[in-house]
């Protein structure tokens, strides 16, 4: 897969294997390791005022997402990306 870009599309499956299409909304270097952070492409495109969920992975190797495990680094990469994005506006 390869580096992942921002508004790249792909499908996730839940532990149901159901597929949900996501988009990418941007990824962040944090201490040395990459994670992106994805919301689901129907809330997106929906384009209402209403926060969207956005989940956040962490990169390993060509682009394999895994899940954040502790809420230590849960809480590190979703403050990171808020002030990343805050920045951005």
């Amino acid at each position: 897969m390869g580096k992942i870009r921002e508004g790249e599309v792909f499908t996730l499956t839940d532990d149901s294997d159901e597929g949900h299409e996501v988009e990418v909304l941007g990824s962040l270097d944090v201490e040395g390791t990459e994670y992106v952070a994805v919301g689901l492409l129907e809330d997106i495109e929906e384009d209402t005022d209403e926060d969207i969920d956005i989940f956040f992975f962490r990169v390993e190797g060509e682009g394999e997402l895994l899940d954040i495990e502790s809420d230590e680094e849960f809480e590190k990469v979703s403050l990171a990306f808020e002030a990343a994005f805050e920045a951005k506006e």
